[in-house]
């Protein structure tokens, strides 16, 4: 059985940073620009290594990230897939290709990075297994979220109550689709206003499509951050720059002391 004596006490990050909701066991971050030491379009605190940045860079960075969390990050090779990738395992040297992880792991760092995708974290109420997915809106409609959930909760135990937390992704006003994304997601066709000014084109809320998604996949308790990320620009936002860095969203299950 896992016990928890009483919660670490955490210094602020060395950076800008949103936190996730406070649940009890769990902490979650997102980070924005600054604090770090990329330059042009990637300035400052880019955690992608597969965007153009200089490597040095970005190895800096995720230095800087590292003395935040109690561990090194899980840095996933994103495909917009449905894969869940397993966590509990000896750290390897390559990027795992999947689009979510899970542990039960106390201090397991797993992290997501977007630039207008959704990050995604997934907790069950006692904080025994938890889930970070990233959602663009082809793994979105593929099930990811519903992988990762069922992952959490095979984990967590018959039972149990899941949270999930949708962190800063591109806004209802801000994401323009094709009949591609409106048809993938026919079922749900409130989530999309035409654009008048562009027939053939719908604003799509992404955000509201993940929360439906979770809730019909059992998850009880939904928090949406509301920020946007193409609008809000502490954030590296692929859709209003296109050359641009990767900020990341980071979550593990509090230890003991």
């Amino acid at each position: 059985m896992l016990v928890r004596y009483h919660r670490r006490m955490h210094s602020p990050p060395p950076f800008p940073s949103v936190s996730g909701p406070s649940w009890p066991g769990v902490r979650i971050l997102t980070t924005l620009r600054q604090g770090g030491v990329s330059t042009g379009p990637y300035g400052e605190l880019n955690l992608g290594d597969h965007v153009g940045d200089e490597p040095g860079h970005v190895q800096r960075n995720r230095a800087i990230l590292q003395e935040a969390v109690p561990g090194a990050p899980l840095w996933l090779r994103q495909v917009h897939g449905t894969v869940v990738h397993e966590a509990n395992g000896p750290a390897t040297h390559h990027a795992p290709e999947a689009d979510a992880a899970v542990t039960d792991k106390l201090d397991q760092v797993l992290a997501v990075l977007t630039a207008d995708c959704l990050p995604v974290v997934i907790v069950d109420d006692a904080a025994r297994a938890l889930g970070v997915a990233h959602a663009g809106w082809r793994g979105l409609a593929a099930g990811v979220l519903e992988a990762t959930v069922a992952a959490v909760r095979q984990r967590a135990g018959p039972g149990a109550m899941l949270r999930a937390w949708i962190g800063p992704a591109i806004g209802p006003s801000a994401f323009e689709v094709g009949p591609d994304v409106r048809d993938a997601f026919a079922d749900m066709p409130q989530a999309f206003n035409p654009n008048v000014a562009t027939p053939g084109k719908w604003w799509a809320d992404l955000p509201w499509l993940a929360q439906q998604r979770l809730r019909k996949a059992g998850v009880v308790t939904v928090v949406q951050s509301g920020l946007c990320t193409v609008s809000d620009d502490r954030f590296f936002s692929y859709r209003r720059d296109g050359v641009t860095g990767r900020f990341a969203t980071l979550a593990w299950l509090e230890g003991t002391i």
